[in-house]
């Protein structure tokens, strides 16, 4: 038997393979870093059959109150990810498994592989109103990528999202395609009258070097980027500070950042009702964004998420806090679970790859209903 996690976002230490019935895995943690969480590795063993791996530090992650009510996912050919039995003892996480092939991949949630990043943002290009910016790299020498679409004119509104700020948080990724997708498609009537009033700047991936490296919350050098938008600096956190500069030159009069919750089984969109300046106005865009999710999709709701920050007490190192506040615009972060949508419930995928991008093309519909009020 063999467990390999030498690829593209692994994440595993084997402690002991010698038993199919009994396998000892570790989480490793995010480089120079508390955080762990994010797992993916391959088994290999041709002697096909029942396995139980137990991953025996679960109890001490990031989030433990996220294995409550959690099933990893597998897949044999790394495109089609379905829900395996898993357990939680409070201490370890038990995954049991009849393997039907030989070779089985293992993660925390669907992998969005640095290649396919790079498909989508070069394939996006190829639309005659896309272009791919390079604002700089990371710490590891990666780009740091924007896709701009739309054209700038008199009147016409900014609106930025960002995605997988944390890396681990793959879901987000994946929103980003369908979101992408649906935007560049000239047989789509709201995206087409979107690019007439607005211009867009996508960051699909705001953490190469973290998704590469297998880590649940931070870059390269153990920095959480959604922590750092009040003070970022080149030396620790080039992603956001690059990020950051680029808004400062282009305004912003709408902002969405998609990150994924170890905890809640739902969607839902945490506000910026705690900035000093939050106001009636952006009260009232928060409003409309949400009804019309809510009347678009049974995926989303508004009842359970983040409690609200009291007046005055939001997190400004937090980007759609800082952004918000900096812009006086309608900034909000949208969740989406690691485990499945418990209002809609799919037991074999749970909520997925392909669910989260079909939610990435329903919330275009929202930016359509509310870019006429945005300033």
């Amino acid at each position: 038997m063999q467990i390999s996690s030498a690829f593209d976002s692994g994440n595993i230490r084997v402690i002991d393979a010698s038993d199919s019935a009994n396998i000892q895995l570790e989480i490793c943690h995010d480089n120079q870093s508390e955080f762990y969480q994010w797992f993916h590795f391959k088994l290999h063993n041709p002697a096909q059959g029942a396995h139980t791996i137990h991953i025996t530090n679960a109890g001490s992650s990031a989030y433990v109150e996220g294995w409550q009510d959690y099933q990893a996912v597998a897949s044999y050919d790394r495109e089609h990810w379905f829900r395996v039995e898993t357990s939680f003892d409070g201490q370890q996480l038990t995954i049991e498994h009849a393997l039907e092939h030989d070779s089985i991949y293992f993660a925390y949630f669907a992998p969005y592989s640095y290649e396919r990043h790079q498909d989508l943002l070069h394939n996006a290009q190829l639309h005659i109103d896309c272009q791919l910016q390079v604002l700089g790299q990371t710490l590891d020498g990666r780009d740091i990528s924007v896709l701009k679409v739309g054209e700038e004119g008199e009147g016409k509104k900014v609106i930025w999202l960002t995605a997988r700020q944390h890396p681990g948080e793959t879901m987000a990724e994946w929103f980003m395609e369908g979101f992408i997708d649906r935007l560049l498609d000239d047989d789509d009537g709201v995206a087409r009258s979107l690019l007439n009033k607005a211009v867009f700047y996508l960051v699909p991936n705001m953490n190469p070097d973290g998704s590469v490296r297998g880590h649940l919350r931070t870059n390269a050098v153990g920095v959480n980027l959604n922590r750092e938008w009040q003070t970022p600096s080149m030396e620790k956190s080039p992603e956001v500070f690059l990020v950051r500069e680029k808004m400062l030159e282009t305004g912003v009069d709408l902002f969405l950042d998609i990150h994924g919750d170890e905890a809640l089984p739902y969607n839902f969109v945490a506000g910026s009702e705690g900035i000093p300046s939050y106001d009636q106005r952006l009260a009232g865009l928060e409003q409309k964004f949400k009804d019309i999710l809510l009347a678009v999709t049974p995926e989303f709701q508004d009842e359970k998420g983040y409690p609200k920050d009291e007046p005055g007490q939001a997190n400004l190192t937090v980007a759609s806090c800082w952004v918000g506040e900096q812009f006086k615009c309608l900034a909000y972060t949208i969740e989406m679970p690691f485990k499945d949508n418990c209002l809609l419930p799919d037991y074999s995928v749970g909520w997925n790859d392909a669910r989260s991008s079909l939610f990435g093309r329903d919330v275009l519909t929202s930016v359509y209903h509310v870019v006429d009020d945005l300033r």
